[in-house]
């Protein structure tokens, strides 16, 4: 049988640069040699898309960007690029052979995290080069991303959430008195200050006392214009995967217990302290309620492949939800590959069910427009 020609993209042009590449080489080493025929492509945090052909251990070290870099020099010119000059969009994403032929892509899957990448940028450019992707759509993608408009989205669903206060950052200077009224009324210390447009928790503070607010919040400005002070939840942090397309299905739940004050990105990416616990050890009407949010969230944003969705499950039973990720994480400590493996997916498999899902997705669009 014919190998399925898959593109893996990995590292880009965001603060998770570095989670992405360790991401990939997690997929890589997972993926089904016998059924893919797997090329790799990185883009380096310049903005640089360079063809790999190496080590697959030496991605998430990030030594691949100088081997792939000698492999250009060695080929003197050939495959000097994975964007080609296209006589159209179709041929956007492709490789050439030793022919300078153009030898094409069936599918790629863009672990890719973060701005640039899990937002619908790089969703975009695929959709206009006709090739079927893994992963929700260009406005999923923005939607999840945006943290303002994904809790609006999830309003509408009729799905719990903190309450919240958005702050540009232009307002920040000049306002901090009433700010801190805002907060001190609409939402109680401490709170959380976190960039809208960001992910893996980066730029995101507790903030425990009014004095410490500024602070936060220019800190949660390096990453966006936009930043939301939201209420500080106390509850356990519980996760759910979900798979599929238009009939999607939730994983089992598993919790987060985080080695810091709060699951942080050095939580999460550094420490490797933090301990997770699958199944989470709650009732089963709560880890129904969990499973249903989290696929009346997918639903509601129009997700497509996967996403993890986070919640706070608080001491009275209240399931508050916290966050959709579109493009989780998939380290050797990721959640979302534990869940579906103690829900009797194996990672392999799961890999190979997303690239399918990316086909059953490209072939939905199809018959859309050819029915409009």
């Amino acid at each position: 049988m014919k190998k399925i020609k898959v593109t893996v993209l990995f590292g880009g042009q965001s603060s998770e640069h570095e989670v992405s590449r360790v991401s990939a080489q997690s997929v890589l080493e997972n993926m089904d040699i016998e059924r893919f025929d797997i090329r790799m492509v990185g883009i380096t945090k310049t903005g640089e898309w360079l063809e790999y052909k190496g080590d697959i251990s030496l991605i998430g070290t990030g030594e691949w960007e100088g081997v792939a870099r000698q492999q250009l020099l060695d080929k003197a010119g050939s495959n000097k690029r994975f964007l080609t000059a296209p006589p159209s969009c179709v041929d956007l994403v492709s490789f050439k052979d030793e022919e300078d032929q153009n030898i094409g892509v069936d599918v790629v899957f863009p672990v890719l995290h973060g701005p640039n990448g899990e937002d619908g940028s790089v969703q975009g450019l695929l959709q206009l080069a006709g090739v079927p992707y893994v992963g929700c759509n260009i406005l999923a993608s923005a939607a999840g991303m945006d943290k303002e408009f994904s809790k609006l989205v999830f309003k509408n669903a009729g799905i719990p959430q903190a309450n919240y206060i958005k702050v540009m950052r232009s307002e920040i200077k000049g306002s901090m008195p009433f700010l801190i009224n805002s907060v001190t009324e609409k939402l109680g210390w401490p709170c959380f200050v976190k960039p809208a447009n960001a992910g893996s928790s980066v730029g995101v503070s507790k903030v425990k006392d009014p004095q410490d607010l500024e602070a936060a919040l220019l800190s949660a400005a390096k990453y966006d214009s936009k930043i939301l002070i939201e209420e500080f939840i106390r509850g356990r942090e519980i996760e759910c995967a979900v798979l599929g397309n238009e009939n999607p299905i939730a994983s089992t739940v598993g919790e987060i217990v985080p080695c810091n004050d709060f699951y942080d990105y050095n939580a999460k990416y550094i420490d490797g302290k933090s301990e997770t616990i699958i199944p989470a050890d709650l009732p089963s009407h709560i880890v129904e309620q969990v499973q249903d949010y989290s696929i009346r969230a997918f639903k509601a944003l129009g997700c497509s492949g996967l996403s993890r969705v986070d919640f706070f499950v608080c001491e009275d039973g209240r399931v508050v939800l916290n966050e959709i990720n579109t493009m989780p994480g998939f380290t050797s400590i990721s959640m979302y590959s534990k869940l579906w493996e103690a829900s009797g997916i194996p990672y392999p498999e799961l890999i190979t069910k997303l690239i399918e899902l990316a086909f059953e997705k490209y072939e939905q669009d199809i018959r859309s427009y050819e029915r409009d």
